[in-house]
């Protein structure tokens, strides 16, 4: 049975994260906003740690995903594991800054996937590597079965050609783990993920974006012309199992959309914190005790937007129990990412209307910003709903579009 509490275990790894950033994150948080595309060189202090915590099995506060092993699929009983551990570290170091958690060494989303997909040697292999994930191209978003990178096997190399866009770490990474395809004929089976590693004659970073928020992060153009990248590094088996489909390359998503709910949950509950305190500074009380329409309108708002946080919080908890549990969480984790994508774009922005801080003095201008693109990226709103209809009336892509 799931139990939403925090496991008491987890205190030490929570208490980290929160000091991580309340006195790192928070007080460079602006510096970095403004000084968009300069690296923050204040995070490489923590790249060991955090290694340390993701290594042990147990988990970090990073975005590095989490594997899960033969005996971890045979152990007996409930457990709270290394799934729910990073959800509530990335809580917390999105509580200070969401743009610099994503700009951490070797906690990129191209972690998460070599996590779920790499054999065993892989794994090893790519161990201490920081990786970025490049999946969106100029003609396509959300639909990633629209892949048109091509892989094409040339005796101990596969050969790459393709542009990919909103490559988050893109030009940070040590290396990027890239969706191609190994025959377009042969639809979503065919698409595999290549660890491509800078330096690989035939990879250019063409450019850096300029954005609306989590600035500190870069977020990258890329480009592979004729790559050669050894067929060692494409993650996984390289048959085309028509039967297994997409299964093994959108795994990688299980892991990390609970992540990226995580980072909305942060973003959203610093909202809410910063807002409490200049409501309280006002003299406007909020009572948990008397219901909301005889309190004051802004009360009565802020604890509508309280309670639209907690439940995002408690389906993202439920995402990565499932995963630490051997238990199927696509849905759930699409679910929480849809919610908590959702919710933090309205709290963020409603926190800014109640209190009127539009200007750069308040850190809350900065995290209605910085919340849109959590509605956004590891698949939008709108394709999240998508896969939770197909998931609850058992429609496949086919059938429902």
């Amino acid at each position: 049975m799931i139990n939403l509490e925090v496991p008491k275990k987890a205190g030490a790894l929570i208490n980290q994260a929160y000091q991580a950033a309340a006195e790192v994150f928070r007080p460079i948080s602006r510096k970095y906003d403004r000084a968009e595309h300069t690296y923050p060189s204040e995070l490489d202090m923590f790249a060991a740690l955090l290694d340390g915590l993701n290594s042990s099995g147990e988990g970090g506060a990073g975005a590095a995903g989490v594997r899960r092993s033969a005996s971890e699929k045979e152990e007996k009983g409930n457990r709270n594991g290394a799934n729910l551990n990073v959800v509530l570290g990335t809580i917390e170091m999105c509580w200070g800054d969401v743009g610099l958690l994503l700009s951490m060494p070797r906690q990129g989303l191209g972690n998460a996937a070599i996590s779920s997909v790499a054999t065993d040697e892989q794994l090893e292999r790519f161990s201490g590597m920081w990786a970025a994930m490049a999946i969106t191209e100029p003609s396509f978003g959300s639909d990633s079965a629209a892949v048109s990178t091509t892989a094409r096997l040339d005796g101990d190399h596969y050969v790459l050609n393709g542009e990919k866009i909103f490559v988050t770490s893109g030009e940070r990474a040590d290396a990027v783990v890239v969706w191609a395809t190994l025959d377009k004929s042969k639809g979503r089976a065919a698409i595999k993920s290549f660890v491509v590693e800078k330096g690989t004659p035939g990879f250019e970073v063409v450019r850096t974006e300029h954005k609306l928020g989590i600035r500190a992060s870069d977020t990258a153009v890329l480009r592979f012309e004729n790559c050669r990248v050894p067929k060692e590094n494409l993650l996984g088996s390289p048959e085309i199992d028509t039967k297994k489909g997409f299964a093994g390359v959108m795994q990688t998503f299980d892991n990390t959309r609970p992540l990226v709910a995580a980072m909305a949950i942060g973003v959203a509950r610093a909202a809410l914190e910063e807002t409490k305190r200049i409501l309280t500074e006002a003299g406007i009380e909020i009572d948990y005790d008397r219901p909301a329409n005889s309190q004051h309108a802004a009360a009565a708002e802020f604890l509508r937007l309280e309670a639209d946080y907690e439940s995002a919080y408690l389906l993202t908890l439920e995402s990565a129990w499932m995963a630490d549990n051997r238990k199927p969480n696509s849905l759930q984790a699409s679910m929480a990412k849809a919610k908590a994508g959702r919710s933090v774009v309205e709290i963020a922005l409603k926190c800014v209307e109640l209190t009127g801080a539009y200007d750069e003095e308040s850190l809350l201008e900065k995290w209605a910003r910085d919340a849109k693109i959590l509605d956004i990226f590891e698949g939008t709103q709108q394709i999240q709903q998508l896969i939770v209809a197909r998931r609850i009336l058992g429609k496949s892509s086919a059938e429902l579009k």
